[in-house]
């Protein structure tokens, strides 16, 4: 049988993906590269939220959890325990290798920073060199964009529209094994 909020929660997170989608084109257009950023850093929550779950196998606890998701708490274990996205980030890396370096570069465009402002430092200026290899590799990988030691976070603009397709694809397939009632095999 069907569990409700299981089919409540993989509507909301497909509704947030249709928004998402749209609000980059939008925030493209209008050129806000950082918006888009953020706006893609929203995906990827969604995404290693989804992962989370399927890899929780006790399915109270995974429809605790959904049910907070609903209700707007944060996720707590049976014990109390919260559960932390430094948490859920380590265990999507495990599936997607580029998850932490994509998250933690998108964190600095949703909390106010110095990337806020287009006239500040270069984002790319922070990151470190494995981290800008993986970002790189990814969007090499999925993108055709090939940086090198002397792109800038401007280089990459143009391709940004094209990145929320990429984790929706994935996190569709993510989605439709909530809706199943699957786990992860990791």
């Amino acid at each position: 049988m069907p569990n409700p909020d299981v089919e409540a929660f993989c509507r909301a997170v497909r509704e947030r993906t249709l928004q998402n989608g749209a609000a980059v084109s939008l925030l493209h257009k209008e050129q806000l590269p950082g918006n888009v950023v953020a706006i893609l850093r929203q995906e990827l929550d969604s995404m290693i939220r989804c992962i989370y779950l399927l890899s929780v196998r006790d399915r109270r606890l995974r429809s605790q959890l959904i049910a907070q998701s609903l209700n707007g708490q944060p996720w707590t274990t049976q014990t109390g325990k919260r559960v932390t996205d430094r948490e859920m980030v380590a265990l999507s890396t495990r599936l997607q290798n580029w998850t932490q370096n994509v998250y933690k570069f998108g964190c600095a465009f949703i909390h106010l920073s110095g990337f806020c402002c287009s006239s500040g430092p270069d984002p790319f200026d922070s990151l470190t060199h494995d981290e800008r290899n993986d970002i790189a590799h990814h969007l090499s990988h999925y993108h055709g964009f090939h940086m090198d030691a002397h792109t800038r976070f401007r280089d990459i603009v143009r391709v940004l529209p094209n990145v929320p397709e990429k984790i929706s694809s994935n996190l569709e397939c993510y989605v439709r094994d909530l809706d199943n009632d699957s786990d992860l095999t990791l």
